[in-house]
């Protein structure tokens, strides 16, 4: 027996914007359907797919077929190609914990819409209290001259955020254990940007405590040295500009009055634009 097309080095890194969607197709599905299936959206560069958006697919499952919408699948992806056109299709996905027996068909669509299309289960069930993310790709298996198969086998899944989405994340993350304790907020409001500030400069403050106790422990040999940790403060130190306090001060008053003047301009801008929309109508108004 051998195999064809062997794609079992790749990674997928999944944001948190395509959980949201699937979880949120999940909870929006008809109450005949078991479960929901989409698109995947994104990127795949070096043996990493990179997963930054999805729709969902409408289908139905029978015992011995599958109807999916592919004309609103294509629809659907075309528009968004017009929003958006370094997202380009990369598998398909699917809610629940295991690969059932009309994966390998749905499987074979998206092969033809790419090349080695991943497939990835998030487990909505909450199977052992955890929301379970897997990634397989479908290997081809057959004998030479002989019939062929496919067979789904699991590779490295991985979530990954960018900045704006981190800042989403801790936001959403002031709602946990509301269930268990009623008196916390359901809702959460975007932090005033002083507040995050003064948020982001306690937690500095924090890690900087942390890696001064580090080294502390380390000098008086209360605890052995790392490479890893010492070539990660090396190039951190590096990092910082060589200036004085005033040179630092003197930067930082110009930012700051840079930022004030764009909040300025803003502001008169914004003024600007209600006394046109009162005067436009009051104008016609008495027209």
């Amino acid at each position: 027996m051998s195999t064809i097309n062997l794609p079992l080095n790749l990674t997928v890194r999944v944001h948190p914007v395509v959980l949201f969607q699937i979880v949120d197709a999940y909870e929006r599905r008809n109450a005949d359907s078991e479960r929901v299936i989409g698109t995947l959206l994104g990127s795949v560069d070096k043996g990493v797919v990179e997963v930054t958006n999805c729709f969902c697919l409408p289908h139905k499952e029978h015992t011995d077929q599958v109807e999916a919408e592919l004309g609103y699948a294509s629809d659907l992806y075309e528009l968004n190609q017009r929003v958006n056109a370094s997202e380009n299709i990369v598998g398909w996905w699917a809610t629940g914990q295991e690969v059932t027996n009309h994966s390998s068909v749905i499987h074979e669509y998206y092969a033809r819409e790419c090349t080695n299309p991943v497939h990835l289960t998030l487990d909505t069930s909450l199977t052992g209290a955890r929301m379970g993310i897997k990634a397989y790709v479908c290997v081809s298996l057959g004998v030479p001259g002989g019939k062929s198969g496919c067979m789904f086998t699991p590779i490295n899944v991985e979530v990954t955020s960018y900045e704006p989405e981190i800042v989403g994340l801790q936001l959403c993350m002031k709602t946990i254990g509301v269930q268990s304790n009623p008196s916390r907020p359901r809702t959460v409001s975007p932090m005033l940007d002083l507040a995050q500030v003064t948020d982001a400069s306690d937690k500095l403050l924090a890690l900087l405590s942390d890696v001064l106790a580090y080294v502390e422990d380390v000098l008086s040999e209360k605890q052995q040295p790392e490479n890893t940790v010492g070539r990660a403060l090396l190039d951190l130190i590096h990092s910082v500009p060589n200036m004085t306090g005033d040179q630092f001060a003197q930067m930082f008053n110009s930012n700051v009055k840079d930022l004030l003047m764009v909040v300025t301009l803003s502001q008169l801008i914004k003024t600007q634009l209600q006394l046109n929309e009162k005067l436009t109508s009051l104008t016609s108004f008495l027209n």
